[in-house]
């Protein structure tokens, strides 16, 4: 998984790299075109052995294509994801989102509170009022709907640069590991909610 991910990273950080330096292409074109090196020999410059590190290069490069091609929608990916998501499911639950995304609350709600302020996601009542859920906007249908196509152009662009059969065999690794990543938190939630709340504060002193 490590060598797909650099992989993926070489080619689509000399894409990105393309766009942002085009004076330099013009330079070069002067002298011929430059052949890129191959990804076996130049990608060796961003692998790293940490599972962390390298998920976090490739996301951020990925992360960057598909908000420059998202850009006339007026969303960035992550917002994307996560109106889909309410799409999906008609009105969503910050749990249901948390779930379905596998992301932190903090975050999640940070985003959900943005989203809301630019009109594409209202509050809807739930039968318990202790529950906080949202449904898409008229506005926030308009937005999802022009996004989607930019969307298929940028999972194209990233398939035609990694393969799709490597990007199944990828994808499958990485739902495994997001698995596993998953349920370690989990347990870890459980663990912390049995512990006593006297007993977490003095644990808490201890470590201040």
């Amino acid at each position: 998984m490590r060598d797909a991910c650099a992989h993926m990273y070489y080619h689509l950080r000399v894409n990105a790299i393309d766009r942002m330096e085009p004076k330099r292409g013009h330079a070069a074109a002067a002298h011929g075109p430059a052949a890129p090196a191959a990804p076996s020999t130049a990608g060796r410059r961003w692998q790293s052995r940490c599972v962390c590190s390298s998920l976090r290069m490739a996301t951020r490069v990925v992360t960057q294509l598909y908000d420059d091609v998202l850009r006339p929608s007026g969303l960035r990916v992550t917002q994307f994801s996560i109106l889909a998501t309410i799409a999906r499911l008609g009105a969503a639950s910050l749990r249901q989102l948390e779930d379905a995304l596998a992301i932190d609350q903090t975050t999640l709600t940070r985003s959900l509170r943005l989203l809301q302020r630019d009109g594409v996601i209202e509050r809807v009542a739930h039968p318990d009022a202790r529950i906080k859920a949202m449904r898409l906007t008229a506005r926030g249908r308009r937005a999802l709907a022009a996004a989607r196509p930019l969307w298929a152009r940028a999972q194209d662009r990233v398939l035609g640069e990694l393969g799709a059969t490597a990007w199944d065999d990828t994808r499958r690794r990485l739902m495994r590991l997001l698995g596993v990543a998953v349920d370690k938190r989990e347990r870890g939630r459980q663990a912390h909610r049995r512990v006593p709340p006297a007993a977490r504060r003095r644990r808490a002193r201890r470590r201040g």
